[in-house]
């Protein structure tokens, strides 16, 4: 159960800056424990949703079941999208992103939201593949193209 493939990679960081706004894509973010991300409206929450992660090979069965040909990662509303690594087995472990280590929470279910960015049962579209929860554990700045690497379980 602890052995991955691979690591995974950042393909998209985007900081939601308001509730209902347009969500701002950039190259990189500072995480700070407690605080979130710098820019992110979510920063300073319970810390189990200081970071939302999106699987980037569940946009096209996100999509699909939509019913569009493609749909962007700010559509969803996600901080980071990355690749290669299955996020599920990331939950209850601590991993590393760039300078930053994260600790996987809960799921991240999606929001009523998603009937109108997706349309009508976009909703249901999302369910099983809404991603990850994450809170901080040792801040630093993530970037575009860092390697997402778990960390060795205590004990293992």
């Amino acid at each position: 159960m602890s052995t991955l493939p691979r690591p995974g990679r950042v393909e998209w960081i985007g900081l939601r800056p308001a509730r209902g706004v347009a969500m701002r894509e950039v190259e990189s973010a500072e995480a700070a424990v407690g605080a979130g991300l710098a820019g992110d409206r979510y920063k300073g929450g319970s810390g189990k949703r200081d970071v939302t992660l999106l699987q980037a090979e569940h946009l096209p069965v996100i999509a699909a079941l939509a019913g569009h040909d493609a749909v962007a990662p700010a559509t969803l509303r996600r901080n980071l999208m990355v690749s290669g690594i299955p996020l599920v087995a990331l939950k209850g472990r601590r991993f590393r992103i760039g300078e930053v280590v994260l600790e996987g929470t809960v799921p991240c279910d999606p929001c009523s939201r998603m009937e109108d960015a997706l349309g009508p049962g976009g909703f249901n579209a999302m369910r099983g593949h809404g991603g990850l929860c994450a809170r901080i554990v040792s801040g630093g700045t993530l970037r575009v193209g860092d390697a997402v690497v778990p960390l060795a379980e205590e004990g293992a």
